[in-house]
């Protein structure tokens, strides 16, 4: 099956458009404070610093990132801070199959700079974040420990027969 490639425009990240996929941590004199909660539902909440690599990501011929494989975790949430960095997140929510290319249209992206925080749902599909320019982004990150037991991923090209050009 021949791979076409779908344009997907990156947005603002905001609390209103995030919010099928996560949120956004509010201060804490903010009312909205404490409605969301983080979820371990094998009590290992984990943080760390990671990152990930321009080279481990695909780019079209102008340059665009290319989203070929989505990811997800079941039994955990996920905390992110961008930490130095401009870099692009693609998601699409816990319930999508990936089973036709009308699923595509599901997927949302997002720019994001450094200090930037969002938390996934339990089950949301993601990709990245993963940087805009040459330098590595780094992620403060909350996860589960055991993450890679629930670490569920769709082969977009395979499941859909198409690719995403997130167009930052």
């Amino acid at each position: 099956m021949p791979t076409t490639t779908v344009p997907v425009s990156t947005g603002t990240l905001s609390a209103a458009a995030f919010a099928p996929f996560g949120w956004l941590p509010v201060a804490d004199t903010d009312p909205a404070d404490g409605q969301d909660t983080l979820h371990f539902e094998w009590a290992d909440p984990h943080l760390n610093v990671i990152a990930h690599f321009p080279d481990e990501i695909e780019r079209s011929a102008t340059g665009s990132p290319l989203c070929s494989v989505l990811y997800r975790h079941a039994s955990h949430t996920q905390a992110l801070m961008v930490l130095n960095v401009d870099a692009i997140v693609a998601v699409a929510a816990a319930d999508v199959t990936f089973s036709t290319a009308a699923d595509l249209e599901t997927v949302r992206a997002f720019r994001l700079r450094p200090l930037d925080t969002f938390v996934l749902h339990r089950g949301t599909w993601h990709w990245g974040p993963f940087p805009l320019g040459s330098e590595p982004v780094r992620l403060l990150n909350v996860q589960g420990r055991r993450y890679a037991e629930d670490n569920a991923s769709v082969d977009l090209a395979a499941s859909t027969g198409s690719v995403l050009e997130l167009q930052a």
